[in-house]
């Protein structure tokens, strides 16, 4: 794929091909509906379960698909990534597949849950200070003592195929979606599904939805290059990553528009999800519910015609004893 004369990091034939390699690995997640919350939006909504996914959420498909692309002597040696949650521990579940060591960076201040999946799947914790500058040094030292192959969250091509294939499944499933809302934080899961979204549908629409306290994506379409913040504020712990040098050419071309909620409305949607789906999904994960519900989304004359869409819950992963707090407020 091209686009101003540069490469994506990742293409239509990279999914598929990731499609096959991972998908003796992976769940095909269902797709749930409700007639309840199709009247409260006024649209047909289609959930897509990745809370389901091994690991509790989607970052399964991009980390598999890293570990099982690694040549033999590269395997060897080992996995290392920096993460607070989610991929984290899907990395750690991928290694273990594979049988080979994962060197896991974890801030301090990641939630309890997801560093409990880690050790849980065999992955070694190395604490880091909270900053992303410390994020980085820490798994930079430990890349010089291991030789192990560093796999960044979102910013790594392969990364970008395996979270693809949520759309060559989901299209499958309900081809009649004009519409899919992702969440977007470092833009590794919204890359690959408007990648693969619209090579099989091009005209369908691919809305980001992101909290307004953690808004730099929305702030990057707008200034049309990437904005960072100097501080994130969001009950949503897995949206608070920035774009990166691969992920943005694709959200600027590919992704139509970036909705911005409340923590307020993330935390209702994920009632909802409790109450009337079934499901248990972090705040992340609800965020695309939230963003439907949204004055900004149901007011806005450009998304009348988004009549069939499709909403991606992309984990499960929450720390229970935040959550009831958080409903407490």
């Amino acid at each position: 794929m091209e686009a101003n004369g540069e490469k994506y990091a990742a293409n239509f034939s990279s999914i598929k091909e990731a499609q096959k390699r991972i998908s003796l690995y992976i769940h095909k997640t269902p797709v749930l509906s409700s007639e309840t919350l199709n009247s409260m939006s006024g649209r047909s909504l289609f959930f897509k379960c990745e809370c389901f996914q091994k690991g509790g959420a989607f970052k399964f498909r991009g980390a598999s698909n890293a570990v099982l692309s690694l040549d033999e002597d590269q395997a060897i040696k080992g996995v290392v990534t920096h993460s607070s949650g989610n991929h984290a521990a899907a990395l750690s579940l991928a290694a273990k597949l594979r049988g080979i060591p994962a060197y896991i960076v974890i801030p301090k201040n990641a939630p309890k849950c997801k560093v409990e999946n880690v050790v849980r799947y065999g992955g070694q914790v190395i604490w880091s200070e909270a900053t992303m500058h410390s994020r980085e040094s820490v798994a930079s030292k430990v890349l010089e003592e291991t030789g192990a192959v560093l796999v960044h969250p979102y910013n790594d091509g392969r990364i970008i195929s395996g979270q693809g294939t949520i759309s060559l499944e989901f299209l499958e499933q309900v081809p009649l979606l004009d519409t899919i809302i992702v969440p977007i934080s470092g833009g590794g899961l919204i890359s690959g599904v408007a990648l693969a979204a619209k090579s099989i549908k091009p005209a369908i629409r691919i809305l980001a939805a992101e909290p307004i306290g953690a808004n730099d994506a929305a702030q990057s379409k707008a200034a049309g290059r990437i904005i960072t913040l100097l501080e994130t504020n969001t009950v949503a712990d897995g949206l608070r990553a920035f774009l990166g040098d691969l992920t943005w050419p694709i959200v600027r071309d590919l992704v139509d528009d970036v909705i911005t909620v409340e923590d307020k409305e993330i935390i209702e949607a994920m009632k909802l999800c409790y109450e009337i789906l079934k499901v248990a999904v972090e705040p992340s994960g609800a965020i695309g519910l939230a963003a439907v519900l949204s004055d900004g989304f149901r007011k806005n004359p450009a998304w009348q015609d988004s009549k069939k869409i499709g909403i991606v819950l992309s984990g499960g992963n929450v720390d229970l004893g935040v959550l009831w707090d958080s409903f407490r407020k």
